[in-house]
């Protein structure tokens, strides 16, 4: 009996870890088997292409073992890996080192995928923690090495045959850094692990450059340099397609020279298309001036063109100018990399404002020798991936003449970097100035508009005296008087009412005119009517008072006792015509507020 609920315990303290063990796998099995699917996957498209391409020719010349062997090999030429060529007419090996950036894309979205799938991030936060960093980073590296290295010894026995010192340096490079950004993109992109490089700079230069605000500086520079980076790649594209267009013929003739067959010129279109993306870096190495070599000895630059006499027919290759010195429109490449400087200044100027809300002031974030610094550090970035991108779209195509083939990075980077320096540094200082010169006008302008204000009040306070109080307050009394006349009969005849209202504007108008010590053109009544609107109310306008307050006061008693005296005539009209002859009665405004008795009439007998 004890032991089975020795037994029965232990199986229920254990329930909850086999339950969580079955709704996951363990992490680095997972990241593994993401790395190694991410491999295959990455062949499995190279080899389909290849095998459409293979069955569709009309000369099969190898068999499908042939057509693999090339595929793997172009996958490992997409990461970096040179390649040496073995089937050549004079039996040495060629090599080709030539990476076509647009096949690069394809393997590192793949391990940046898995990576960042293999995070597994909790949909709510009831769920699974999500797995650590370097567990997911580990997994889905090994997975894609150990893909990788079988492949290379596949295609180590074709005519494409892999060189060892790439395999062992570009496809763990690729692989390390693609695997490394899916697992911060998947943690939410933090900046403490990018923060972390800043370790090795000095530290004179950390503190001069970065200082306090590190990391709002790194993201400006980084944000100001893929700024950068897009409108110089952009604008050598555009040079590329204008020169394309420019040589039209040559390039429709190169490009039929190639092959025949529509299965041979469209393997010749999508090797042209994968090129496009080197084209464009070697026009924007040619907008900075250093250009590019096509082979040894053969530079073209905007200054001077010296192709290579013997090159293979090919329709990008069309594209390059004309031999012979440069002339304006050579030099009018320039307006790229300058316009890529101005943009990076842009955004470095706009990140030294504070734009800490929607709704917030803006000021001013960094001074001006900081502000140079970021711009310094925005070069020195833009040089070192344009460099990057430079060496990768470059390299050898053989060997003695066709050794070198692109941008020379170093020499591309460091122009990209003076570029950048250059045009940004005056943008950035200017507009900055600019910006915080309007937030001080500004600024200036909205206190000016609140004090007037303040001085207009004040001042008419002084001009209104005391009689401005005593004014307002009678004008509520009346204005409350005139509401419970009107709440207490809801009967009263119109006569009542215009009774009520003249002797309502009289006080409204006699209370202003103690406060400000003048008469006013239009009084305002206690129903809040102006003296526009008693126009229209009455037909003729009050007449000024003929009489002093006293005798006015006696008179009004007088003339209405008779009439609270007699009974009220049911029959008899409400208003007695007055005769031509008759003199006129005196008007309401005349008269002062009678007593509470005589604002209501006497009550009449029903019928």
């Amino acid at each position: 009996m004890e032991r089975v609920n020795l037994m029965t315990v232990h199986r229920t303290s254990l329930s909850p870890l086999l339950a969580r063990m079955r709704d996951r796998e363990p992490g680095l099995g997972a990241s593994f088997l993401g790395g190694a699917v991410a491999a295959g996957l990455g062949v499995a498209s190279f080899a389909a292409l290849l095998m459409v391409l293979w069955v569709s020719s009309p000369y099969p010349d190898s068999g499908p073992g042939g057509a693999l062997h090339v595929a793997a090999a172009l996958w490992l030429l997409a990461h970096g890996v040179e390649l040496v060529r073995t089937d050549t007419l004079s039996g040495a090996p060629m090599p080709v080192g030539v990476t076509p950036l647009l096949l690069l894309a394809l393997p590192v979205w793949r391990v940046y995928r898995a990576a960042r799938d293999a995070v597994d991030p909790p949909d709510d936060a009831d769920g699974p923690p999500p797995v650590p960093a370097s567990t997911v980073w580990t997994g889905v590296v090994l997975g894609y090495l150990g893909v990788g290295a079988a492949i290379a010894l596949y295609c180590s026995d074709g005519e494409l045959r892999p060189s060892w010192a790439g395999v062992t340096v570009c496809l763990p490079l690729v692989a390390a850094g693609a695997a490394a950004a899916g697992v911060w993109s998947a943690y939410g992109s933090p900046r403490e692990p990018v923060l972390r490089v800043l370790v090795v700079v000095p530290g004179p230069v950390r503190r001069l450059v970065f200082g306090a605000d590190a990391r709002a500086r790194l993201g400006t520079a980084v944000r100001a340099t893929g700024a950068a980076m897009a409108v110089l790649c952009g604008g050598g594209a555009l040079l590329l397609g204008v020169s394309l267009v420019w040589h039209g013929e040559l390039a429709r003739v190169s490009f039929l020279q190639l092959t025949e067959g529509w299965t041979g010129r469209f393997a010749v279109l999508m090797l042209g298309m994968a090129l496009i993306p080197n084209a464009a870096v070697w026009a924007a190495s040619y907008a900075l001036g250093p250009g590019f070599l096509l082979g040894a000895g053969h530079l073209v630059h905007p200054f001077a063109s010296d192709p290579a006499p013997l090159l293979p027919p090919f329709p990008l290759l069309a594209a390059v100018p004309d031999p012979g010195a440069g002339t304006l429109l050579n030099w009018a490449a320039g307006v790229v990399p300058a316009a890529a400087g101005v943009t990076a200044g842009w955004f470095v100027a706009r990140g030294a404002m504070d734009w800490a809300e929607p709704g917030a002031p803006v000021s001013a974030r960094w001074s001006v020798l900081r502000t140079a610094g970021v711009v310094l550090l925005t070069a020195a970035v833009c040089a070192a991936a344009f460099a990057l991108l430079a060496d990768l779209a470059g390299g050898p195509l053989g060997v003695a003449a066709l050794a070198s083939f692109g941008p020379v990075w170093w020499k591309a980077g460091g122009a990209a970097g003076v570029w950048t320096a250059a045009f940004a540094m005056p943008v950035a200082l200017v507009v900055r100035g600019w910006r915080v010169w309007g937030l001080r006008t500004r600024n200036r302008t909205e206190e000016m508009e609140e004090g007037e204000p303040k001085a207009e009040d004040a001042a008419k306070a002084t001009e209104a005296g005391p009689g401005t109080e005593t004014a307002k307050a009678e004008g509520e009394e009346a204005a409350q008087g005139k509401e419970s006349a009107k709440g207490g009969k809801a009967e009263e005849s119109g006569k009542g009412k215009a009774t009520a209202k003249g002797k309502a504007t009289a006080k409204g108008g006699k209370g202003k005119a103690s406060g400000k010590g003048k008469d006013s053109a239009r009084p305002e009544t206690a129903s809040g009517t102006t003296g526009g609107d008693e126009e229209e109310l009455y037909d003729f306008l009050p007449a000024d008072d003929p009489f002093p307050s006293d005798l006015a006061d006696d008179l009004a008693r007088v003339s209405r006792r008779p009439a609270l005296r007699e009974p009220a005539d049911p029959h008899a009209p409400t208003e007695a015509p007055a005769s031509p002859t008759a003199p006129a009665p005196p008007p309401p405004a005349a008269l002062t507020d009678p007593p509470p008795e005589t604002l209501e009439p006497p009550d009449t007998p029903p019928h």
